[in-house]
């Protein structure tokens, strides 16, 4: 099989030949239809999250076909389209678990980081981590659901029960959270870099009643706020427009340092949290969402040989939606 892989960080991706791999017990092997290019996966390779596994094969929005599986894993049969998350295993058995935040497991395993992902025409996954997803969805469509919409749920979640919600970054995630809020009767507010006119027109396409740069303040105090832009100078200013008791969450893997603020910004009972990863749980219940959601998903399509040139164009925000690989 074809695969791109990071040999060292910080290099571009190598095209290379490698053997199809076989399945151990709980495992499947995927034949691969699309992988979306996820923000995280820049983090990956630009080597801002530490001691990914090398050689990789990046990707953790995988979309395929079982074509092969192990001994314990039959509740997938062959031929069935799954997704392939972050989230590729945790023990089961850590406090963590136990207490159902297997997100924070710390023999966690990772797709596309600690393990090989999705970037090739054959991909390895233990089934018992795997998603079906919905029917309604193409598999070019599917990919983006896989983190953008996984991670965007939780962090949905974790915002509470708001009417108004801001949306700092309008790219993958946002635009997929954008329908499902407004869907829900919420009023959407999408911030964007400053001045980026095609973002915030693409933001009221999809559902939002306002959109304006990060640097302006919305027409109402917002419940909750969600940063998917990894930018640590965004915490204070969504600090200044959540009304006391409102929620801050920081939806992203990695995130530039946060400025020092004053408490008055905090103070009132506002709260800031971070989202680490998903559960198992947090997928079913998108996915059920998504299923009865009319979702309009924005991709671009790259070939598996360009997937440089895709990473090359998230990190410069050239397009709106999501990167998607097709093999």
């Amino acid at each position: 099989m074809r695969a791109m892989v990071l040999e060292s960080v910080g290099d571009p991706l190598r095209l290379v030949e490698r053997p199809v791999p076989e399945p151990d017990r709980h495992q499947v092997v995927i034949q691969v239809a699309a992988c979306g290019v996820c923000r995280t996966d820049l983090h990956v390779v630009d080597g801002e999250l530490p001691d990914p596994k090398l050689p990789l094969v990046c990707g953790h929005e995988v979309v395929g076909r079982i074509v092969a599986r192990g001994a314990d894993a039959i509740d997938l049969p062959l031929g069935t389209r799954v997704g392939v998350p972050w989230l590729g295993g945790a023990c089961g058995r850590c406090n963590a678990c136990l207490r159902g935040q297997e997100n924070l497991c710390p023999n966690a395993r990772f797709t596309g980081y600690t393990l090989d992902g999705g970037y090739a025409e054959y991909a390895l996954a233990d089934a018992r981590f795997c998603f079906e997803l919905p029917a309604r969805y193409r598999d070019v469509e599917a990919a983006p659901l896989l983190c953008a919409g996984l991670i965007g749920y939780r962090s949905y979640r974790l915002a509470g029960n708001p009417a108004a919600l801001g949306l700092y970054g309008f790219g993958a995630a946002a635009h997929i959270l954008c329908q499902l809020a407004a869907h829900e009767g919420r009023r959407v507010y999408a911030f964007t870099r400053p001045g980026d006119l095609a973002a915030q027109a693409f933001a009221r396409s999809l559902g939002a009643v306002w959109a304006g740069g990060s640097d302006e303040v919305p027409r109402e105090p917002l419940d909750a706020a969600i940063l998917f832009a990894p930018v640590g100078e965004l915490v204070p200013l969504a600090l200044q427009v959540v009304r006391p008791g409102g929620v801050v969450v920081c939806g992203g893997i990695h995130m530039s340092d946060i400025p020092s603020f004053p408490y008055r910004l905090l103070w009132g009972e506002r709260v800031v949290r971070s989202v680490a990863n998903l559960t198992r749980a947090d997928g079913h219940a998108f996915f059920t969402a998504a299923a009865r959601t009319p979702l309009v998903l924005a991709t671009h399509t790259y070939p598996l040989d360009q997937a440089n040139a895709a990473l090359a164009d998230l990190r410069s925000g050239a397009f709106t939606g999501a990167a998607v690989l097709v093999p």
